[in-house]
C-alpha cells in the first residue's frame, strides 16, 4: 500500500494522489509511504525518485542497524521498530530532503500510522516539513520500547518475590531469558542513541536544527532505557548469583543431614558388624540379656552422638 501527502503553501493539502502527479504538482513538501508494499509498488520506489541504488537496496533487503547516510540531494535514514512479541527489530528506511520524505517498510507499523496521523491530522502540523514527521516517527518509535522495558521489570519483580521458593525450578532459565530480551534491547536502544546523537550533532541536515530541542528529548529518553536496560542486566545478574548461593545452602543443609546420620551409623554398624560374626565363643551371646544389652548400647551411641552434634551447633540452621 502506498499513501501520499502534499502540501502548498498558502494552500490547503492533498492526500493520496498519484505518483504520475508529483513532478506537476508544486507541493512545498510531501510525504510518500510505502507501507507493506508489493513487488510492483517496489518498482515505483525505483521509477519515480532517483535514489542511489544502494540505498535503495539497503530498504529492501533487512539486516542493518539503525544509520545514517548521506546522498546526493538527500540524507537516508535506517530506523529499528521493535516487535512486542519477539523483541527483535523491525527496520524502517527514510529518504529525507527538505521538500520530501519517503517511508519504507515492509511491515504495517502502528508507529508510522500514529505518526502519519499525527503530522497529517493536524493542520497546525503541516507546515513544519519533513524533519518534523522525522522527529514524529522516532518519537513513537521509542516510545514503544518503555512498555517493553517495564514488563522486564515487572518480571524481575515477581522473580525476587518468588527466589526463595523451592518448587520454583524454573527460575534460572526465566532470569536467563530476561537477560537475552536485555541483551535483545540494548543492540537496538544503543544503535537508535547513538543514530540520536549524529542527528544530533550533523552540519548536513539543516533543516532539523529548528526541531533539535525534539530530538534532544527523544536522545534523552534514549539514555535514560540505556540506563535502565543495564540496572535490570545487573538485577538478573544478582538474581541468578542469589539463586544459585540459596541453592548452594540447600544442598550443604541436606549434606550436612546426610553426614550426621551416617556418622551416627558408623559405630552403630561397628557393634552390630562384631555381633554378626559367626564365632562359637562369645559368652554374651548366650546370655539372656545379651540382646537387650548390646541395644541399649546402641540406643545409647545414638542418642549421645546426636546431643554432640546439637551441642556444636549443627542443628542451629
Amino acid at each position: 500500500m502506498i499513501r501520499t501527502f502534499g502540501f502548498k503553501k498558502d494552500s490547503d493539502a492533498s492526500f493520496n494522489f498519484n505518483l504520475d502527479s508529483l513532478s506537476e504538482n508544486d507541493f512545498q513538501w510531501y510525504w510518500v509511504d510505502f507501507d507493506n508494499p508489493s513487488e510492483p509498488e517496489i518498482d515505483w520506489l525505483r521509477k519515480y525518485f532517483n535514489f542511489h541504488p544502494l540505498s535503495i537496496e539497503d530498504s529492501i533487503y533487512s539486516l542493518n542497524k539503525p544509520k545514517l547516510d548521506y546522498y546526493e540531494g538527500y540524507s537516508f535514514f535506517i530506523l529499528n521498530a521493535l516487535k512486542s512479541d519477539t523483541l527483535g527489530p523491525t527496520e524502517i528506511s527514510l529518504f529525507v530532503d527538505q521538500n520530501y520524505i519517503i517511508s519504507f517498510h515492509t511491515e504495517s507499523l502502528t508507529e508510522i500510522d500514529e505518526a502519519w496521523e499525527r503530522v497529517t491530522g493536524e493542520r497546525s502540523n503541516w507546515e513544519k516539513g519533513p524533519s518534523f514527521a522525522v522527529y514524529q516517527i522516532l518519537d513513537k518509535i521509542v516510545d514503544q520500547y518503555f512498555p517493553a522495558v517495564y514488563e522486564i521489570e515487572d518480571k524481575l519483580d515477581r522473580i525476587d518475590s518468588n527466589l526463595d521458593n523451592k518448587s520454583s525450578h524454573k527460575l534460572l532459565d526465566d532470569v536467563f531469558q530476561i537477560r537475552g530480551d536485555l541483551l535483545k534491547l540494548r543492540r537496538i536502544v544503543t544503535s537508535m542513541r547513538d543514530l540520536l546523537y549524529r542527528i544530533l550533532n550533523s552540519e548536513r541536515l539543516p533543516s532539523f536544527k529548528e526541531h533539535k530541542l525534539y530530538f534532544s528529548d527523544i536522545h534523552d529518553h534514549l539514555l535514560k532505557l540505556t540506563d535502565m536496560i543495564e540496572s535490570n542486566r545487573e538485577i538478573t545478574s544478582d538474581l541468578r548469583d542469589s539463586y544459585l548461593s540459596m541453592n548452594s545452602n540447600w544442598m550443604n543443609k541436606n549434606m550436612m543431614v546426610l553426614t550426621v546420620i551416617t556418622t551416627i551409623f558408623i559405630p552403630l554398624n561397628f557393634v552390630a558388624g562384631i555381633y554378626g560374626m559367626n564365632f562359637e565363643n562369645m559368652p554374651e551371646l548366650n546370655w539372656k540379656y545379651g540382646y537387650f544389652i548390646v541395644l541399649g548400647v546402641m540406643i545409647g551411641i545414638g542418642i549421645s552422638m546426636f546431643l554432640w552434634f546439637k551441642r556444636k551447633g549443627w542443628f542451629n540452621t
